[in-house]
């Protein structure tokens, strides 16, 4: 088999099954929810990242393995962790067990979405999650890193933005990727041949960006898709953000609004 996806059902994982079927003809497509529209040749397993078991049958015979599958919403935490922290170890532990050489792990932005928004920056920073989701999302990479130094596993973190077929807020047009441009960043996850260990932001070529990908570019990461093409139909679409919420301070607009305590303007301090 080709390629494993984790979440196959979801949003992300239908338009990269899309978009990487030239590459990849035969994929196996795990899912906790049923896969509806599996293409000849695909191999559909339902049930949950979270039983080991399960991830470990899915792992059998796979080249490669794009892990989209987990906790998605800003739920309890227990949810969270059962997604994305016993998820994601499962998904490393399954591919290392068999053999499995690759991994593209769909982190977050939100990793680093309490930045404020005057910043532009690259993967190296200190990480500030602005939620749950965020937090256990960092977890993943921390798995990545792991397995890729202890296990030889190669690994491809990518920090996803909004991905979708255009932006659909002011914010998203800093943040905003293409489902192609996406799907190059997880072909060079799958592919780069001297890749061992690296983490860059899905963004397209956003003139507002937030974030300085040079990791990706210097994989040989080349956008095809801009978020300026839809700037004037965004702006006329939509109104400001309110200036008194910290999600609008901030990299990840309203996961950082959640709970936030005091005085929003704190985050600029660090």
């Amino acid at each position: 088999m080709d390629l494993l996806i984790t979440g196959a059902a979801g949003l992300v994982g239908r338009a990269m099954r899309r978009e990487l079927r030239p590459w990849f003809p035969r994929m196996r497509l795990l899912d906790v929810a049923p896969v509806s529209d599996p293409a000849p040749g695909d191999e559909v397993m339902q049930g949950s990242i979270a039983d080991l078991s399960v991830v470990s049958a899915a792992m059998r015979g796979v080249r490669g393995v794009l892990h989209l599958a987990g906790c998605t919403t800003e739920a309890p935490i227990e949810a969270q962790v059962e997604g994305n922290v016993v998820g994601a170890w499962n998904v490393f532990e399954a591919a290392r067990i068999a053999g499995v050489e690759r991994v593209v792990f769909a982190s977050s932005h939100h990793v680093v979405g309490y930045y404020p928004r005057r910043r532009r920056i690259g993967t190296e920073v200190l990480l500030r999650p602005d939620s749950r989701y965020g937090l256990t999302k960092a977890f993943g990479e921390g798995a990545g890193a792991l397995f890729a130094d202890k296990h030889g596993l190669r690994v491809l973190c990518v920090r996803i933005g909004f991905a979708g077929d255009a932006p659909v807020d002011r914010r998203r047009l800093s943040i905003w990727v293409s489902w192609r441009d996406l799907a190059q960043l997880v072909r060079i996850g799958l592919e780069h041949p001297s890749l061992r260990y690296a983490v860059v932001y899905g963004a397209s070529d956003n003139a507002r960006g937030f974030f300085d990908n040079r990791v990706a570019f210097d994989l040989g990461y080349t956008p095809k898709d801009r978020a300026e093409d839809y700037a004037a139909a965004v702006l006329a679409a939509t109104e400001p953000e309110p200036e008194d919420e910290v999600g609008t301070i901030v990299m990840g607009g309203h996961f950082a609004n959640l709970d936030h305590q005091g005085d929003p303007r704190r985050v600029l301090e660090w």
